[in-house]
């Protein structure tokens, strides 16, 4: 087997003196999060003399309970300026995480701490889909804190780079899956956030929407923010990120250049893969008159 072995425990390596101060600092962080209906019902508190509640648990359903530790002692600083992808399987705890930076969910252990404003994409911008696109340009902008005359002085940009085009007077619910997506990113990067998190956003639209996206991205970037992505496309890490972090089971495996990165989880995958095993040949029919 080649690559890294994910049950090694890494931490990840130290940044060299004089970067740019830290945006992100995730310190031994633990989430854990129940599935109600999976798995066996397992017993809370009961107490087992009383005659009623040994009556009413036989007769009554329970609902199964399964606990999933989806994030495991996670530690790593982010700078302002970078840009950092996530990547690795799905269930390995890249999205939890994430959501966790941008103040979604809490972590049951550890502390985050955030020098700025988090924005998930998508998320800040409370998009209605009763309502028409304008209108919502107008609720998501201000949802990310513009004033109504700032969304306004952005408003015709938020269009155009969406692409929606005469669609943005038309309810929300008449837009294409792909149409409301290009919607929400064009709102939710109209306003520069300190911290910007993508889960898989850039999977949306057509090769030149994406383009355009990458662009909005680096821009963002380069007016000192920080970028995370989750990306199950190697090469938009490689392309788009500095830096990538290897999450596996809930650990973080491996954090550095994302190249390097990318190319160790790449060949961890491959060594994965069960070997093709040979269909076994069917046996040979008897000649005629052989018995």
């Amino acid at each position: 087997m080649g690559g890294p072995d994910p049950t090694a425990d890494r931490q990840p390596g130290a940044r060299p003196a004089g970067d740019p101060p830290p945006t992100v600092i995730v310190n031994h962080v633990d989430i854990v999060y129940r599935v109600y209906g999976a798995g066996r019902a397992r017993e809370v508190e009961e107490d087992e003399s009383n005659l009623f509640g040994r009556l009413f648990s036989r007769s009554t359903p329970q609902v199964g309970i399964r606990e999933v530790h989806a994030v495991k002692d996670v530690s790593f600083v982010a700078h302002r300026g970078e840009s950092v992808g996530l990547i690795g399987r799905n269930g390995s705890g890249k999205s939890t995480l994430l959501r966790a930076v941008a103040g979604l969910i809490p972590p049951d252990r550890g502390q985050i701490y955030l020098g700025g404003r988090a924005a998930l994409l998508g998320v800040n911008a409370v998009l209605m889909r009763k309502l028409s696109g304008a209108r919502n340009v107008m609720i998501g902008g201000q949802a990310l804190g513009l004033s109504r005359q700032q969304v306004r002085e952005r408003f015709d940009d938020i269009v155009e780079f969406s692409g929606i085009g005469s669609f943005i007077d038309l309810p929300m619910e008449s837009y294409s899956s792909g149409m409301a997506a290009r919607l929400r990113f064009a709102i939710s990067t109209a306003a520069v956030p300190d911290i910007l998190v993508v889960d898989e956003a850039l999977g949306t639209g057509d090769a030149d929407f994406r383009k355009r996206a990458q662009e909005r991205i680096a821009q963002i970037r380069a007016d000192a923010g920080t970028v995370f992505m989750v990306s199950h496309n190697n090469n938009t890490i490689k392309t788009m990120c500095q830096r990538a972090l290897w999450m596996e089971q809930g650990h973080l495996i491996m954090d550095g250049p994302s190249g390097e990165v990318v190319e160790a989880y790449a060949e961890w995958v491959a060594s994965r893969r069960p070997r093709g095993r040979r269909r076994p040949a069917r046996p040979a029919r008897p000649a005629e008159g052989e018995a």
